[in-house]
């Protein structure tokens, strides 16, 4: 598995290379995106050689105290990441930095899991982790990410998994 440091340099790049990201298109000037299936776009770079597949949430809900509130976040997106010879690693960007100490819980179709958070991205703690929320993802329909900023706001990301296993196929195989 990749170090933290590493996943959150690679995670800050491929942030901005997916900037605009949404079911209508990611990285509208980016020459990089390969294929696009459903709801996940599929990205590559080759020097290093790295392809993910992406997708920003089809519904946030954002509450503080238990109501509602309109607060303002930057891009949501959660990515699968591939490099050769590597199984696939989950990240998730929140759009906000995340609470100190906090995890950001996953449910997909009934299975729950937890990632790990520092400042904006949130990761599987383990190499495991990454192959039990994929083999999840892959059996869903949706994925529904709740966390807690350092403002004290909880959001609610829900990301359809429409096209999800096919891009993963593509993705890995681009990095194969």
């Amino acid at each position: 598995m990749t170090s933290w440091m590493t996943r959150a340099g690679f995670a800050a790049m491929i942030s901005v290379m997916a900037l605009g990201a949404g079911s209508t298109g990611f990285a509208q000037e980016s020459t990089n995106r390969v294929a696009t299936m459903t709801d996940w776009s599929v990205f590559a770079e080759k020097d290093p050689k790295e392809c993910w597949g992406v997708s920003s949430p089809k519904e946030t809900v954002n509450t503080k105290d238990g109501q509602p509130v309109s607060v303002r976040r930057g891009d949501i997106l959660l990515f699968v990441t591939f490099r050769p010879g590597a199984a696939g690693e989950i990240s998730f960007s929140g759009g906000y930095p995340f609470a100190g100490g906090s995890t950001v819980n996953v449910k997909i179709d009934g299975n729950s899991f937890d990632l790990f958070t520092d400042g904006e991205w949130a990761w599987p703690g383990t190499a495991g982790d990454d192959a039990a929320i994929l083999a999840s993802l892959k059996k869903g329909s949706t994925a529904v990410l709740t966390a807690h900023s350092a403002k004290g706001t909880q959001t609610q990301d829900t990301f359809s998994l429409r096209g999800f296993t096919a891009a993963m196929e593509e993705a890995a195989k681009q990095c194969g």
